[in-house]
């Protein structure tokens, strides 16, 4: 079923609300760590956002039965793709060295805008004009000059930089990667189908997340505070359960190269937020770098040709 113009539009809408949304997921995310622990917090934000959000579903017409109805490419494909993004986040987060590693590594992770228009072509169809290479190299470009904030950029730093701690830029770019495959293949396997599977996506990344937390880390009985307790509830309902739900609803009903750009100025947002939560310095080299993902991201996405129909 095609959808009409007005309900595209609704949906693009609510996929550009997430990308607002998502704007504090960083340094909320890495505030909670250092005050609970990184994999029960995350755990307990998963597990109350996806709880949240098929008790919504329940109150639906279809109720519940509608989510395990969807697509088995679907819910299994973009699950586990899902699951995997935000494993290798928050990961990525706790393994940051310091606040400005942190900015870094979001700097990396939003790479997912250029990729998610890149890999339209293949996966859904879309034709690509040159200038989709250039625009990839302009992206990775920031991406290297994020990496060596505050210092002379040379081949000889980064390796630096990459030997002392390679394991959050890593992850960083898995993250970046299952994001733009998830974004994709929800749209081609679930475009057509009404209700989504991003609440029973956050329940099962919580689920692996606490049995992570339950091998590896001790419950942090006494980490919690009232400010991170606070933290806990705002990431749980704002920047984790509704952004998610929101992108994928947009994504699947509303425009999918409209709302995939507008995200190319989610690093902005971002590392704005993110440095002025945590008090890191936002220098001009660290503007230049988000500066760079964002041209190169446009360059993308001005380098699809969207079919018609």
């Amino acid at each position: 079923m095609i959808p009409s113009h007005r309900g595209q539009a609704s949906a693009t809408t609510m996929g550009l609300l997430a990308i607002l949304l998502w704007g504090s997921l960083f340094a909320i995310a890495r505030s909670i760590i250092e005050q609970i622990g990184m994999l029960w917090s995350m755990a307990a934000a998963n597990l109350i956002a996806g709880a949240l959000g098929l008790g919504i579903a329940a109150a639906k017409p279809g109720g519940i039965g509608a989510v395990g109805r969807l697509p088995r490419a679907y819910l299994g494909g973009c699950g586990l793709l899902f699951v995997v993004y935000n494993a290798a986040l928050f990961v990525a987060i706790q393994l940051a060295t310091d606040h400005a590693q942190v900015v870094e590594v979001g700097l990396i992770n939003y790479l997912w805008p250029a990729l998610t228009v890149a890999l339209a072509v293949p996966i859904l169809g879309q034709r690509a004009r040159l200038t989709l290479l250039p625009g990839l190299a302009i992206a990775l470009a920031g991406i290297y000059i994020g990496m060596t904030t505050g210092k002379d950029v040379s081949l000889a730093t980064i390796r630096t930089n990459m030997l002392a701690n390679p394991l959050p830029y890593l992850l960083a770019l898995v993250a970046a990667a299952s994001w733009a495959l998830y974004s994709n293949l929800a749209r081609r396997w679930a475009g057509d189908t009404e209700t989504g599977g991003a609440p029973a996506f956050l329940l099962a990344t919580g689920v692996v997340l606490a049995g992570a937390a339950c091998a590896f880390e001790p419950f942090p009985v006494d980490g919690w505070t009232v400010r991170g307790a606070a933290e806990l509830i705002y990431l749980a309902i704002f920047p984790t359960m509704l952004a998610y739900v929101l992108w994928d609803f947009g994504i699947r009903k509303g425009n999918v190269l409209v709302v995939s750009s507008a995200s190319l100025f989610a690093p902005f947002i971002s590392t704005l937020i993110t440095c002025l939560y945590l008090g890191v310095p936002m220098g001009a080299r660290l503007w230049a770098a988000c500066g760079l993902v964002i041209v190169g991201a446009v360059t993308c996405r001005y380098s699809i040709v969207e079919r018609s129909g």
